[in-house]
């Protein structure tokens, strides 16, 4: 029972991800279609999210997961998100978006280096294949062209978005080390709230104009980016390794891209759609790989219960 137990963890673990990946990715479409600047996209999506991880624990009657003290690697990882967050979308806004999504993720790949030497979650070497090859799809989608010859703001984008990349594989790391006595609920809650407070004093120092309609899709980007996409990614990190976690996480380019075809007619080459096949390819093999540890365990409990 406990193997079934660890692996049914195992598998929802994944879901989680691949559910985070896709809810991630709607960012782009809640900020394009607001137009507001990335310091109340960001406040908005961090302090509604808060707001509906309270209501969920309210519904559910897990209030009691607030007044735990949620740690500070918790409150740290909160100014990680936030910052992830808000150098991200600055980094679009001054250097090309595919430059500033190719350095953003090689944050899984690091967190995946960094846990493989100081965390233990060895890597194998069909793991360093698969990751390697979710990169390369990565790099066909973004139809390997990294543009160095932009304008006065092209250096400072770069450099937003090297930031961006550190605090997005510190958040997958720190969220790997927290004690598990620190409930998933609970430590989404926190991280989401730290999030919004960091970003509140931008929000002050100039108030933004927002539409009546505005605030319909701000409640939406709290809930689906906001809420649901980091109680996924925290669950997800709660029960996976970072290697897995980083190989999932290259969906969400993959729903960036979709979203775009689907909602704003951006079309595809055939480059990219291999790119994405890639990354499918790569993200199934991998979770189907980080599972077999646990089926093979339960095959020899269950073999040696037989024989004895």
């Amino acid at each position: 029972m406990p193997p079934q137990t660890g692996d049914t963890m195992h598998l929802g673990g994944i879901i989680a991800a691949l559910l985070s990946a896709l809810l991630m990715g709607t960012i782009g479409v809640f900020s394009k279609i607001t137009g507001l600047t990335a310091e109340t996209v960001t406040f908005f999506r961090l302090f509604f999210g808060a707001g509906f991880m309270l209501l969920f624990l309210l519904a559910v009657r897990q209030g009691s997961c607030l007044r735990q003290w949620p740690t500070w690697p918790v409150l740290i990882n909160g100014g990680m998100l936030a910052g992830f967050i808000i150098f991200y979308v600055q980094a679009m806004n001054l250097t090309t978006m595919a430059n500033a999504i190719m350095l953003v993720y090689l944050a899984p790949l690091t967190a995946s280096i960094y846990a493989h030497f100081f965390l233990g979650e060895r890597l194998n070497r069909a793991s360093i294949l698969l990751i390697a090859a979710a990169l390369l799809g990565f790099a066909m989608m973004m139809e390997f062209r990294i543009d160095f010859t932009g304008g006065s703001n092209h250096f400072a984008g770069i450099c937003l978005a090297a930031v961006a990349s550190c605090c997005y594989a510190a958040f997958i790391l720190i969220n790997r080390t927290i004690k598990p006595h620190v409930h998933v609920f609970s430590r989404t809650f926190y991280q989401l709230l730290t999030g919004s407070l960091i970003m509140l004093p931008f929000l002050v120092a100039r108030p933004p104009e927002i539409s009546a309609a505005n605030w319909l899709w701000l409640i939406g980007t709290g809930l689906f980016p906001g809420f649901l996409a980091i109680l996924c990614a925290v669950i997800a990190l709660n029960a996976l390794p970072a290697a897995t976690f980083g190989t999932l996480a290259y969906f969400e380019p993959i729903a960036v891209i979709a979203f775009g075809w689907l909602l704003f007619n951006e079309s595809l080459s055939p480059l990219q759609i291999a790119g994405c096949l890639l990354i499918l390819g790569s993200g199934i093999a991998k979770a189907w790989l980080s599972s077999r540890p646990q089926g093979a365990a339960a095959g020899a409990a269950a073999s040696g219960a037989r024989g004895g």
